[in-house]
């Protein structure tokens, strides 16, 4: 069987955590977070740009399509065949 001191040492060494620890710190979370005037600023420039980042990233894209396919409609009324967005045309097979 352990020595008593041996079973009571976790004990112990818990309660000497929580002396050593000031109560006041962990109810004023104000304290723990340094939170300032600032911080509401600080939240919102994070939030604006995690809810924009997907919209001029749309924006992007539509703009790039666009302007793909503005050049598809171009060459096709200039009467270049094929486009710069359609695929090559795959070679026919010879006759047997």
């Amino acid at each position: 069987m352990k020595p008593r001191r041996l079973r009571l040492l976790p004990v112990m060494a818990a309660a000497l955590s929580a002396l050593a620890v000031p109560a006041h710190a962990s109810v004023n979370s104000y304290r723990f977070l340094h939170v300032t005037i600032d911080t509401p600023w600080h939240i919102f420039l994070f939030l604006m740009m995690g809810i924009f980042a997907p919209f001029i990233l749309m924006v992007v894209l539509m703009w790039r399509n666009s302007t793909r396919k503005r050049e598809l409609a171009r060459d096709l009324a200039s009467g270049k065949p094929g486009g710069a967005a359609t695929p090559p045309s795959s070679p026919q097979p010879p006759p047997a």
